[in-house]
């Protein structure tokens, strides 16, 4: 059974949230807002096209800010992004289809 951190929006199987260690987790939701993956700013719009036009909604959030990537550069700029459970596996296979043993930025 999948377990939800509604603290990290992790899904995972182990015992513990891999992200928080929290022993707190939930049985996974259609609903649960949950993290996919996180890329370099270069390619998070590639990901963002191909999920919607694959019908997977989807959040995307930078987690430097507008502020200080304007002061480094988008290079430095991460993008996290988040779908809902019941899109989670299509959406894992999307991103092992475009970044194929973690190509473009290993994660």
């Amino acid at each position: 059974m999948e377990l939800y951190c509604k603290d990290c929006k992790f899904v995972y199987e182990a015992p513990r949230c891999p992200s928080c260690g929290s022993k707190h987790g939930t049985p996974a939701r259609g609903g649960d807002l949950c993290f996919l993956t996180e890329k370099e700013q270069i390619w998070s719009g590639m990901l963002s096209d191909v999920l919607e036009q694959n019908g997977i909604a989807h959040i995307r959030k930078n987690l430097l800010g507008a502020g200080l990537t304007v002061s480094i550069g988008l290079g430095f700029e991460r993008v996290s992004f988040f779908v809902e459970y019941k899109d989670l596996a299509r959406a894992r296979e999307i991103v092992e289809e475009l970044f194929p043993d973690g190509d473009a930025d290993g994660q």
